[in-house]
């Protein structure tokens, strides 16, 4: 993977790509009904980045009638779930400029169906979100779920009635994407971690600093730029497990120069330009320094994963409002960015199952809500800052979800959130200790060159899917 050099000032690490779980913009529901046929204003082409805005603002229109809503790729137009035959909340959907559609379930029903899932069945190698196609509760269970776990599972769902919810096996198992990225490890618990950083953003205090997974920050709190380089970032905020999994790291150096952009590869990068919500069918890049770049779709918002947990034997680490995906990931993915072709921070990657052999699912942590709780705005701050940052203010403000309590959850500066946490899965993860088994550029020449040795000479950024090597003290 190519690094780029800024000159004459320390510069920081340029976004980092890796598969990544804040408020989304709104939960939008997956159904089997008809779709109404308009006969107000012809429905509107937009871009997805833009789809979250309309959806939450006829979700504020509607009300009760609101069943959610999703992005259709395929005709550019957003889809709103209609429940009952109000033919004026149908000409309010119309006149917007959205296609109303038909359904059952209404978006309260499914966020009360969600709730009963959470206190009757939060068992280990669970997840579960709301899908506005189906409009349903989809619910899924990796390989570890048998026996007894299954069945009070299954007989949950079946509590919730006929087409609510349904559920689906995964042939994985739910776990952080720790190990195996590039070039950001940890040394924690008598082993490596490895995570990859996802956005630059700007402090609240001004100071220049970057965002990745909460399962990172909790499991080391000084990050470096090469394996065996000085410390160059100190963790700020730390949430994992809880109302997210997210972290807010400073660079130690006020001056550190960043740049708000993604590697894709090749010598290519996209501009971050603003922070978005994610919106269901939504088309998603994810730069992984372990997979490379994949690409995908939103299959899920407000997503709930209940991942294994590695240091409280049958325990579990419950983390909730994550973006869901078809996007594959592997171990390394951990805190890079899921972002859009046209410039938009959507996610940092926090879990999942599969791989990009198999396929799988993955789990991402929304950006807005990561931006919104720590203060930070995404980008370098001036010119470019304060356009990406307006991004994020943006979705913020016409997004319902911005205001649910768990966006602003007292975990996030909770400081028991680098205590027991702090010997996250991560640390165990046999592959963190051999980083170079895993990625190439661990022991790549051009990689170590990166580092920051504190000799004096300017560091380098690097581009996406680059990332920090933590140490403890």
């Amino acid at each position: 993977m190519s690094h780029k050099r800024i000159p004459k000032r320390k510069a920081a690490i340029a976004v980092g790509g890796v598969a990544a779980l804040g408020a989304a913009a709104l939960l939008l529901p997956h159904a089997n009904a008809s779709q109404t046929d308009a006969k107000g204003a012809a429905p509107k082409t937009l871009k997805s980045a833009d789809a979250s805005n309309l959806a939450s603002l006829l979700a504020s229109q509607l009300g009760d009638a609101f069943g959610g809503a999703y992005w259709d790729a395929s005709k550019q137009q957003v889809i709103v779930n209609v429940v009952g035959n109000n033919s004026n909340v149908v000409n309010t959907v119309e006149k917007a400029g959205a296609v109303p559609r038909s359904v059952n379930n209404s978006l309260s029903a499914l966020k009360t169906a969600a709730k009963t899932l959470k206190s009757d069945a939060t068992v280990p190698g669970t997840a579960w979100s709301i899908d506005p196609k189906t409009n349903q509760v989809q619910v899924t269970a990796d390989s570890t779920v048998t026996g007894a776990k299954w069945a009070k599972l299954t007989s949950t769902v079946d509590s919730l009635g006929s087409g609510v919810a349904t559920v689906k096996k995964s042939a994985g198992t739910f776990k952080t994407f720790v190990s195996g990225g590039d070039a950001i490890f940890a040394q924690a618990n008598g082993g490596g971690v490895r995570c990859s950083l996802g956005f630059n953003v700007t402090a609240s205090d001004g100071a220049p600093a970057f965002l990745t997974a909460g399962h990172c920050g909790v499991a080391a709190k000084q990050w470096s730029d090469s394996q065996n380089g000085q410390p160059i970032a100190t963790v700020d905020q730390a949430t994992f497990p809880g109302a997210g999994d997210f972290s807010l790291v400073k660079y130690d150096d006020p001056a550190t120069k960043t740049v708000s952009e993604v590697n894709e590869g090749n010598g290519k990068t996209v501009q971050i330009t603003q922070a978005a919500d994610a919106t269901v069918g939504q088309q998603v890049l994810r730069m992984g320094s372990t997979t490379g770049l994949h690409d995908g779709s939103v299959t899920g918002l407000d997503a709930t994963v209940n991942f294994q947990s590695e240091t409280v034997p049958g325990g579990v680490d419950t983390v909730t409002g994550l973006i869901q995906t078809n996007v594959c990931a592997e171990a390394g993915d951990s805190g890079g960015s899921l972002f859009t072709a046209d410039g938009s921070a959507i996610g940092l990657t926090s879990g999942g199952s599969g791989d990009c052999t198999a396929g799988g699912e993955t789990f991402f942590q929304p950006v807005t809500a990561a931006l919104q709780a720590t203060g930070a705005t995404l980008g370098a701050g001036g010119a470019a800052g304060g356009a990406a940052g307006a991004g994020g203010a943006s979705a913020a403000a016409t997004d319902p979800a911005a205001t649910d309590p768990a966006a602003t959850d007292p975990a996030a500066t909770d400081p028991a959130a680098t205590g027991p946490a702090a010997t996250d899965p991560a640390a165990t993860d046999p592959a963190a200790t051999d980083p170079a088994a895993t990625d190439p550029a661990a022991t790549d020449p051009a990689a170590g060159g990166q580092s920051g040795t504190g000799s004096g000479q300017p560091s380098t950024g690097m581009n996406a899917g680059s990332g920090l090597v933590t140490s403890t003290p």
